[in-house]
């Protein structure tokens, strides 16, 4: 509900308006809170797969990518509420690091021909400029991406990541993992069962930030459990330094072309969803629809802000739809609010420390968390197609796309012939999926029932 003490209706609807710092910080940091987790989740996934996620004893690699997630979530959303010329919507968009991009990401890192960091962060980065030149033209291709679509697509992106939720819940993905004797164990689900009913309970019977936070208050209360438990380890924290600036190319430069056509094709993606995210802050804050500038200068955003991030080690950045729905509650619009949550999370990702905090997490823990994550993606892609007239040309249409594209998933050896690029594309089963749903949408007539 909006709090008029904070401005007057008209001031709350603007965009430039400022208040009060006393009310601005605590907005600006509800902000973080709310997308805090979600945005260092990706990169502890990417660490996992690769081999030197928890538990291994290369946690300063993983550390330092959880650093880049937070300062590079927070310059890029210094880009979009401050501007630079075109580029930037000068709106309150907070910008965090993209689980989209995962399910293209992880088989590049484990599959044959495996990427690496170094081919990794050099995909994110050319990637993020050909987000960036999306924006060119991201106005004329909305026509081609219906509910029908980007509904699917938001399904497949959830239901592709759901098994990391659960195998995080179990122990950790991995073989690594896997093979350790409390793998599946009780204890490990308990603490993670802990994570979700705390974070329900908070979400359906709280108000104001404790519902906003309830997914990072929930692991709060599952790391306490495990720290009872005995199964938190904080020696990292006390090894890890109070300052850090980040390094170009850390990990080096290499073309792998698997994960930059993976890249360039998951930017669309990215790009269609800021573009829905935009109009949701305009309608939701403001009341009206969002302009043609305010949609091609998040798109520019969008491509900018990640392309940085990749030059540094941080992983590819979109807006956050869950501080839309925020944005929605608190009826304030003001940019600068998310300004001040953006200097916040810049701050954050300059201290190692914090890093190592949130690395001492236990797997299990944070599993807890994924499964709401992750299952609340689906869920908001199964929305989407609620907006979806369901006659039998668009239920061909969902139908064939969700076939392959989950089925691919599932049996990644059945394009065994393909080449190693080809293959790993394939079977993230995202970009199939949504392909096949895109052109079959363009070329089906529409009065077929």
């Amino acid at each position: 509900m909006t709090d008029t003490s904070i401005g007057t209706p008209e001031q709350l609807r603007d965009p430039n308006y400022t208040p009060a710092l006393g009310k601005a910080i605590p907005l600006g940091i509800q902000h973080v809170l709310a997308m805090f987790v979600s945005n260092v989740t990706p990169a502890i996934i990417i660490a996992g797969v690769a081999g030197f996620g928890f538990g291994s004893p290369d946690v300063g690699t993983l550390i330092y990518l959880i650093q880049m997630s937070m300062l590079f979530a927070g310059v890029a959303t210094l880009i979009q509420t401050i501007g630079i010329g075109p580029v930037g919507a000068r709106l309150p968009i907070v910008q965090g690091t993209s689980f989209a991009f995962l399910p293209v990401m992880i088989p590049a890192m484990v599959g044959a021909g495996t990427a690496g960091l170094a081919g990794l962060m050099s995909g994110v980065m050319i990637g993020g400029l050909f987000h960036f030149c999306i924006g060119f033209f991201i106005g004329r291709i909305r026509f081609a991406l219906p509910p029908l679509v980007t509904g699917l697509i938001v399904l497949m992106i959830g239901l592709a990541l759901i098994k990391v939720g659960i195998e995080y819940a179990a122990g950790g993905a991995g073989d690594f993992n896997r093979g350790k004797p409390t793998w599946g164990g009780v204890s490990n689900w308990f603490q993670a069962g802990v994570v979700i009913i705390v974070t329900l309970a908070l979400k359906f019977f709280a108000r104001g930030l404790l519902s906003v936070a309830a997914v990072l208050v929930g692991l709060i209360a599952g790391y306490i459990v495990a720290f009872v438990m005995g199964d938190v380890s904080l020696a990292g924290v006390g090894r890890a330094g109070w300052f850090q600036l980040p390094s170009p190319f850390a990990y080096g430069f290499e073309l792998n072309w698997a994960i930059i056509i993976g890249m360039c094709l998951m930017a669309f993606i990215s790009a269609i969803e800021t573009v829905g995210d935009v109009s949701g802050i305009t309608k939701g804050g403001a009341g009206r629809e969002a302009t043609d500038e305010e949609v091609t200068g998040a798109t520019f955003a969008d491509g900018l802000g990640t392309a940085i991030g990749g030059i540094f080690g941080g992983l590819p950045n979109t807006s956050f739809s869950q501080n839309v729905g925020l944005i929605a509650m608190t009826g304030v619009m003001s940019r600068h609010v998310v300004t001040i949550g953006a200097i916040f999370l810049i701050i954050c990702g300059l201290i190692p420390k914090i890093g190592a905090v949130i690395n001492s997490v236990p797997i299990q823990v944070l599993g807890g968390g994924v499964i709401v994550m992750f299952g609340m993606v689906a869920a908001a892609g199964a929305s989407m197609l609620s907006d979806v007239n369901w006659n039998r040309r668009n239920m061909v249409i969902f139908a064939v796309a969700l076939s392959v594209g989950l089925g691919l998933q599932q049996v990644p050896d059945a394009m065994a012939f393909l080449g190693n690029t080809a293959k790993i594309l394939m079977t993230s089963g995202l970009l199939p999926a949504a392909f096949i749903a895109i052109v079959l949408n363009l070329i089906l007539p529409e009065d077929i029932g």
